[in-house]
């Protein structure tokens, strides 16, 4: 075992017990006293003086260019910290490791936050520079990478909003990163994402003084740089953009073996952009990709994009998410209204209009079974269709039946405002922190979420309610003018993509009976698939690319069999169902 003693400076072997040949121990030390604040205890089985601290040199964590980090304990903390080791004879022998050496602890040591490694302590000796930071037990997202492949686009949403948080703060310092890369993305044990190795990172003035210098990660370069224009915050953005589409496809979107050919490439700003990547992910690409500086969106924007707003975003990971697909749990609200709505799938929920002298009308969701139970009901109806089913070729005959309405967008901004969604008939909804508003074509009604509904003309809505019906009318401004496209995706399993489910309860207090109807959105063909009890028989609808709906009876289903296809998503939506 190797110690350091943090006050001399200087590295000896330690005698645990039980081992031979390693000597007598450090002995005595010329200095007395903690270094920099640190609480030095001796170490166990050895002769050290008080203030000397153990710290073990293995295992190797990241080997760089120009150093290595290594794991290392303080054992009279039991803390666990990483060490990042820098020779003295590189030092010695190049004219630009010594300043680059000694920016990166001038700006890193600056630096305080939750999404960039931290930085303790630095020094040197006569071999070798060391600098003490912030310990991350998952290693970094290029370990993460190489051992999934791929990376679902929830994941990537988690890692991503935590990475650009720590990446505005650092352009708030005023530093642009300027190496960028999933290898210098840092994982602590509670999947936490760091941003570290500041070994390039310069300030923005100094980056304005340097035009022609080029440093970085070859294949994440921006245009300007490989044109000696220069590094600014916008190449850090170029670099985002390289990691998104490196994150969910495994490869770089400039990985090519001639150097040249590559940086023609990247002026150019032309890769491939495989099928299976969603809308919102391709667009997201595109813009974060755009060769000139100005036309990349700033980290403001990139949260704003529908690839975030409308995609789900997971609260957490497992650390099973380093080396598998994680199943992720449906969040609130949008957990909590497929509960309810699965409720109401089998029993149907009234809207009723305020009588004489009442304030409003009561419907009756919050009485019978729980949500639990409600959600075994269906997974039910599902199972019993599916392990009677046999084998089939073709869909059967579609059923005659009146137009089952689905949601066609929805824009996530819940953390904020709420849900909005828009369904196939033009009817917007929001599910907000306090019930939610549905808005027909010429009335509004609205469940404040206590098993209470009512409804009211347009023009006679309670003021009580202006603020939720801002809300409602901002959610449908928003899908009419900016989402043009379909959903995008949230999980990826068994090589697709499918967005949580989600699911809606529909009404129409003055012509129709109510409706409900679970759904679930396949992103890589656009296809869904829709489940609804209008009366005494559950119908499932499918609806194909070209957005063309088809109504089966599940009893149909369960007796003459269906196509492979649909069989495969029927299917996974009672894999989902079994996640609730």
């Amino acid at each position: 075992m190797q110690v350091l003693c943090l006050e001399c400076r200087e590295w000896s072997r330690d005698t645990e017990p039980g081992e031979e040949g390693l000597g007598e121990g450090l002995g005595s030390c010329r200095s007395s006293g903690p270094w920099g604040g640190w609480s030095i205890q001796p170490g166990r089985g050895s002769r050290m003086q008080p203030h000397v601290t153990r710290i073990l040199t293995a295992p190797l964590c990241v080997q760089g260019a120009f150093g290595r980090c290594y794991k290392f304990t303080d054992t009279s903390t039991g803390k666990i910290y990483a060490i990042k080791i820098v020779p003295q004879s590189l030092v010695c022998v190049s004219a630009i490791l010594l300043p680059q050496v000694e920016r990166e602890i001038e700006l890193h040591s600056h630096l305080s936050h939750q999404h960039v490694v931290g930085f303790h302590r630095h020094f040197a000796d006569r071999d070798n520079i060391y600098m003490i930071l912030e310990y991350c037990s998952h290693k970094s997202l290029a370990h993460i990478l190489k051992a999934r492949k791929t990376l679902t686009e929830p994941e990537v949403r988690y890692y991503l909003r935590q990475i650009i948080a720590g990446l505005r703060y650092l352009h708030q310092q005023g530093i642009i990163h300027r190496d960028l890369k999933l290898s210098n993305f840092f994982l602590t044990k509670n999947m936490q994402v760091k941003i570290g190795d500041l070994g390039l990172a310069t300030r923005d003035e100094q980056a304005g003084r340097r035009l022609g210098v080029v440093c970085g990660t070859p294949n994440y370069l921006a245009p300007e740089v490989i044109a000696k224009k220069g590094h600014s915050f916008q190449s850090d953005i170029w670099a985002l953009g390289c990691i998104l589409y490196t994150a969910l496809t495994g490869c770089s979107p400039f990985e090519i073996t001639h150097k040249q050919e590559m940086y023609q490439c990247i002026r150019e700003g032309r890769y491939s952009t495989p099928n299976h990547l969603s809308p919102g992910a391709r667009k997201l690409i595109g813009r974060l990709l755009a060769p000139s500086p100005s036309e990349r969106p700033s980290l403001e924007e990139v949260l704003e994009h529908e690839f975030f707003t409308q995609g789900f975003t997971p609260d957490k990971l497992p650390s099973r998410a380093c080396h598998s697909v994680p199943i992720f749990s449906l969040p609130s609200p949008i957990g909590n209204l497929l509960k309810k709505a699965a409720k109401v799938l089998f029993r149907g929920l009234p809207c009723q209009e305020p009588r004489a002298g009442e304030s409003s009308g009561r419907g009756p969701p919050c009485s019978g079974p729980g949500s639990a139970v409600a959600v075994q009901s269906v997974t039910g109806v599902l199972s019993s269709c599916l392990e009677n089913m046999p084998l089939g070729e073709h869909n059967p005959v579609q059923l005659l039946a009146l137009p089952v309405l689905w949601v066609t967008r929805w824009v996530d901004y819940s953390n904020k405002y709420g849900f909005g969604y828009l369904l196939s008939d033009g009817t917007t909804g929001a599910l907000l922190p306090r019930g939610f508003l549905l808005l027909p074509s010429r009335r509004v009604c609205y469940c404040p979420g206590r098993g209470e509904a009512v409804s009211f003309p347009r023009s006679d809505v309670p003021a009580s309610l202006a603020t939720k019906m801002g809300i409602l009318h901002f959610f449908s401004q928003y899908m009419q003018q900016k989402l043009l496209e379909l959903p995008a995706p949230s999980q990826c399993v068994h090589g697709g993509v499918i967005n949580p489910l989600l699911a809606q309860v529909l009404w129409d207090a003055v012509t129709h009976p109510p409706v409900s109807a679970p759904q679930v959105n396949f992103y890589h063909d656009h296809t869904k698939l829709v489940l609804s009890c209008p009366g005494d028989e559950h119908l499932l609808t499918f609806i194909d690319e070209q957005h063309v709906s088809a109504t089966f009876p599940l009893g149909a289903l369960a007796a003459g069999g269906c196509a492979p296809a649909l069989r495969e998503r029927l299917q996974y939506t009672l894999d989902m169902a079994h996640c609730l």
